[in-house]
């Protein structure tokens, strides 16, 4: 029973009670807020306005993450008989002083807004950073992660953003050079090219009609047949890969060569 009274009596404080409902009341609001967020900002346009509304999701969320956590520290230090108000004040000068100190901190923030605010690019954008080429899986508002299509992850500060170049926003023009055979007649290499273009318009992402662009070039081994096609910037690689398979599936059909280099070895014969 002593027990009992003594738990009662320590859960009876003030600030053991008054603690747990501060922390029930902050996890309510913090997750009926990122909610809300979400199903205001869940509706676009097109695809590319979906992406824009996905990255200020996230970004809106970052921010109502950090106020939450202010308030809750406030309160739970009100609780506890702190004074709030001088703190706040004393805080405003220890802002100053860490202004001065965290500048480039303040401007990946301020570059973190600026990126969303002029669609500088968004999350699922294909960029370009120092020869990093990548999707943006994540952009906060410190950082910016870009992913490679080999899993490598960039974490980049949003301060760089004048050295990001954005390649999502327009569709990519792939062009591909098909080495053929010289035994091979012209005419019907470009018969099967007619065909490989019809199988490659069928390509989900294939933005445009196919086009063959001629005989790029008399190589030393072989002939090379140029073909274009235009697709969004972030399947390119993809589609490059279901192209040229579609190349070499009716080249075997039509029994067409695709020469390769080889090796001739000599055996010297003594007489």
């Amino acid at each position: 029973m002593e027990i009992t009274k003594g738990v009662l009596a320590f859960l009876a404080k003030k600030q053991v009670y008054g603690l747990a409902i501060i922390l029930f009341i902050g996890i309510i609001v913090y997750v009926c807020g990122k909610k809300l967020i979400q199903k205001i900002m869940n509706s676009g346009k097109n695809p590319y306005e979906l992406k824009k509304r996905k990255t200020i999701v996230k970004l809106i969320s970052n921010i109502f993450k950090y106020v939450m956590y202010i308030l809750l520290i406030l309160a739970i230090l009100n609780l506890y008989g702190v004074d709030t108000k001088a703190l706040i004040a004393s805080l405003g000068i220890v802002g100053a002083i860490l202004g001065l100190a965290l500048q480039d901190t303040i401007k990946d923030l301020i570059s973190g807004i600026t990126i969303i605010m002029d669609n500088f690019f968004v999350v699922g954008d294909i960029v370009t950073y120092n020869g990093f080429t990548g999707e943006i899986i994540e952009l906060g508002l410190k950082t910016t992660k870009i992913k490679k299509i080999n899993g490598e992850v960039l974490v980049l500060s949003n301060r760089n953003i004048d050295a990001v170049i954005n390649i999502s926003q327009e569709i990519a023009n792939v062009m591909i050079d098909i080495p053929t055979a010289y035994e091979e007649k012209v005419n019907k290499v470009e018969k099967t090219i007619e065909k490989i273009l019809a199988d490659i318009k069928k390509i989900p992402g294939v933005k445009k009609t196919p086009t063959y662009l001629g005989i790029s070039e008399l190589a030393d081994s072989c002939v090379k047949y140029t073909i274009s096609f235009y697709c969004a910037q972030e399947k390119q690689w993809q589609i490059k890969r279901d192209a040229l398979k579609i190349i070499k599936t009716l080249y075997d059909k039509e029994k067409i060569k695709i020469p390769y280099t080889q090796i001739e070895v000599h055996h010297e014969q003594r007489i």
